[in-house]
């Protein structure tokens, strides 16, 4: 367990590099036996985990460049632990569930390439170790909707690049001035996020820092107004592709508000409550009513998914306890519901060659497997209760609650519209009659296929009906979070006002 974190993190780019060697009618065997590898580790990390403790654990040092106090530094609370869990699970999941067949080797390289990249900005304690492989994320997507997309694919890369590299550059002048900083202060260079957590910054300079860093987060949530990316980005690549775009990619951009901007400007968070949470508004109510508009079954999902991070972001800065545990429980949930969407999406369209919800209709005749698993997601995507969905939403929407009344019951309603258009595609989908011919003769789901998506539907209800096992470790690390925002804010009204979002009791 010494070095377990390094093993997680470069144990794929290591079995990636063998890949090139492996035979390519062994590839999908060698691919799946190194992320069934890595999830156990996984799972072992879990195991190890001290779930009473809100510090980080497994830790490891290794200084890079001291003069500026670069280092290697990793370590894991129980915020990354289920992120990082999540994130080996569904890529194991995608590539068990893989139909592409074009240049398979290369696709499946680049896929292991890509899960160290994500298992490392989780696990990252240092600012400038986290930024390379944040950026470093970017590539191997960029190949696989590149290369294996659709028609629109390299409009949808480029869009995808500079929206995400633009952001990420402001993000890296905040980060650069925030160790020049530190150095100013104390007199040496730092870029561990430990370090810096020992800072009490000048509102001000607060409220300066938190916009660099909003623009490297909010693009790749996609927050509103910058979300127009990401339908692009999901409609052209490879159901793979999507998988792990909606699954993990986008997390990063929710895992990078709370380890960055709530406990390094707790004050600026505080002062931005109420004009983040109406960003996060927007984008519930108005991407809802653009997906409702959609005629493609895989747009419907992308949209619903930027609607549904609207929702993490308020729960994110209601600043309690209930608020933020339960926007990372719904990172979670959305993560394994619509990686199942999307996988679900790709596997019709791999049988009729297309996504388009009026070439459907009576599908629950024909598929009737399919149509089961397709209505658990749906149901899990909608917030029913005793579904992983719920949880999330309800702990999110109950911690904002507490912040304005008002504002939650806008979100709880328009979180109705997600029930209508999801149900609505579902109702022309896979009711009424089968009268298309091409639909009535389809395969349905395949013994890979079920492999894929029957855990996935365990979890969905398993965790639905017992969220404990998440939530108690997600309560310990929340707690400490907020008890960290309460000590470095240097306004008194920001200590009074987490005081007051937490006094069920007192901060602890």
């Amino acid at each position: 367990m010494e070095h377990i974190l390094s093993i997680l993190i470069f144990f794929p780019a290591l079995a990636a590099t063998v890949g090139f060697v492996v035979d390519k009618n062994s590839i999908r065997a060698y691919a799946l036996t190194v992320t069934a590898i890595e999830f156990v580790l996984s799972l072992l990390l879990w195991y190890g985990f001290d779930t009473q403790n809100p510090l980080m654990q497994f830790t490891e040092f290794f200084p890079l460049i001291a003069s500026y106090g670069i280092s290697y530094s990793v370590g894991v609370d129980g915020i990354s632990l289920f992120l990082v869990i999540m994130t080996t699970l569904m890529t194991m999941i995608a590539v068990i569930g893989l139909s592409e067949k074009r240049d398979l080797k290369h696709l499946l390289i680049t896929v292991l390439y890509l899960e160290m990249t994500m298992v490392a900005v989780f696990l990252a304690l240092d600012a400038i170790i986290f930024y390379t492989f944040w950026e470093l994320s970017l590539v191997p997507m960029f190949y696989i909707v590149g290369a294996w997309g659709g028609k629109l694919r390299i409009y949808s890369t480029l869009k995808f690049f500079l929206y995400t590299f633009t952001g990420s550059l402001i993000m890296l002048v905040g980060m650069l001035y925030l160790g020049y900083v530190y150095f100013q202060t104390t007199g040496h260079w730092s870029f561990n996020l430990q370090d810096w957590y020992m800072l009490q910054l000048p509102f001000s300079m607060q409220l300066w820092l938190f916009a660099a860093f909003f623009f490297g987060f909010a693009i790749k949530v996609p927050m509103f107004p910058f979300h127009t990316w990401l339908p692009y980005a999901h409609g052209q690549a490879p159901t793979i592709g999507s998988v792990i775009l909606a699954a993990v990619l986008l997390k990063m951009g929710t895992y990078g508000f709370i380890r960055f901007s709530l406990p390094l400007f707790p004050d600026a968070s505080v002062h931005f409550t109420y004009p983040m949470a109406i960003l996060a508004l927007i984008a519930i109510v108005y991407t809802a009513m653009v997906a409702y508009a959609q005629e493609d079954m895989k747009q419907v999902i992308a949209y619903s998914s930027v609607s549904h991070m609207g929702v993490i972001i308020l729960g994110t800065f209601a600043l309690n306890v209930e608020g933020i545990g339960g926007s990372v429980f719904l990172m979670i949930s959305h993560g394994i519901v619509s990686g199942a969407l999307f996988m679900l999406v790709g596997m019709i369209y791999e049988r009729r060659h297309t996504k388009m919800i009026k070439e459907f209709g009576g599908l629950a005749v024909s598929m009737p497997k399919f149509a089961t698993i397709f209505a658990v997601m749906l149901m899990a995507s909608v917030g029913l209760p005793l579904t992983i969905g719920f949880v999330g939403e309800f702990l999110s929407l109950l911690g904002f609650f507490r912040v304005s009344p008002t504002l939650t019951v806008i979100a709880g309603l328009t979180i109705i519209f997600g029930a209508v258009y999801m149900l609505v595609m579902y109702k022309k989908s896979f009711f009424g009659p089968c009268d298309k011919p091409e639909n009535q003769n389809l395969e349905d789901i395949k013994g890979r296929e079920m492999v894929a998506l029957i855990p996935l539907v365990a979890l969905v209800i398993i965790l639905g009906i017992y969220p404990k096992i998440i939530l108690d470790p997600l309560d310990t690390t929340v707690s400490g979070l907020i008890e960290q925002m309460h000590i470095k804010a240097v306004l008194p009204e920001t200590k009074a006002r987490l005081y007051e979002l937490n006094s069920i009791g007192e901060v602890k």
